[in-house]
């Protein structure tokens, strides 16, 4: 460094000139190194919130389709007491083999008949001075039947006493392929609850912006028919009744959730 007298004046060699910048540009990295952390740290209380406030209006909807049930399905079953057991087994079996035979003659398919149940139980005769005496077996078989041609339910039903069946019940309806009622029924059910969302936001003086969220809950559940077939109709050669698969309604709620501009 030279000083000037008579101007008063300091001048700086280029090494002074260069570590005067350097130190000036450590000063700004260290600034801005800083900031960004205390950024970073700032951003730390903020994550995973919205950078803005939305407002929203939740809502709930219904959709309703009524089909004609393609399916049935009912339990069939042969219960036998015989003093041996592999007396009630033969007989017991026979019967429950000659009622399977029959089904497929009535085309039905075997992957639409199966078996449910099969029990062997002692059976006693009790006293009340001495003890308890065996008297026999029961055998039990039962089978789960799907029908899908509903023109030949009362058929089935009529196999019954020919077949030697002593257990009959748990007929019920219910469709095979639901996802088409489902999908109308979806639609119904998120038209009704845009509808009332509309309603709500013209009342609260907003209007609707996009849609956030949606959950669905879906009710289409078998139908079961009661019918008493052991009154003359199925047992014992009876014939069978007429049966009819009525209506099932597929239902679908909603609750859906808007944004509120």
């Amino acid at each position: 460094m030279e000083l000037n007298k008579d101007q008063q004046t300091v001048k700086l060699r280029p090494a002074g000139w260069a570590l005067v910048m350097m130190t000036l540009v450590a000063l700004t990295l260290i600034t801005y190194l800083v900031a960004l952390t205390r950024n970073e740290f700032a951003k730390h209380n903020y994550i995973g919130r919205s950078d803005q406030q939305v407002y929203t209006i939740t809502i709930s909807g219904e959709g309703e389709v009524a089909a004609t049930p393609d399916i049935a399905q009912i339990n069939l079953g042969v219960t036998t007491e015989r003093k041996d057991v592999a007396e009630a087994q033969q007989e017991n079996s026979d019967k429950m083999n000659n009622l399977i035979t029959q089904l497929k003659g009535l085309n039905v398919a075997a992957e639409d008949i199966k078996t449910t149940n099969y029990s062997i139980y002692p059976l006693y005769n009790y006293f009340p001075d001495r003890p308890q005496e065996l008297r026999g077996y029961e055998v039990s078989q039962s089978v789960t039947v799907k029908i899908r041609d509903l023109d030949k339910i009362s058929d089935v039903l009529a196999l019954a006493g020919p077949t030697g069946v002593n257990q009959v019940g748990g007929l019920s309806f219910t469709i095979d392929d639901p996802e088409e009622l489902k999908q109308q029924a979806r639609e119904e059910a998120l038209k009704n609850a845009k509808t009332k969302a509309e309603s709500l936001a013209s009342i609260a003086g907003v209007r609707l912006g996009r849609l956030v969220s949606f959950s669905e809950d879906f009710y289409g559940a078998p139908v079961p028919v009661y019918r008493d077939f052991a009154a003359g109709q199925g047992y014992g050669g009876g014939g069978a009744p007429t049966v009819e698969p009525g209506s099932q309604d597929v239902i679908v709620n909603v609750t859906v959730t808007y944004e509120v501009l």
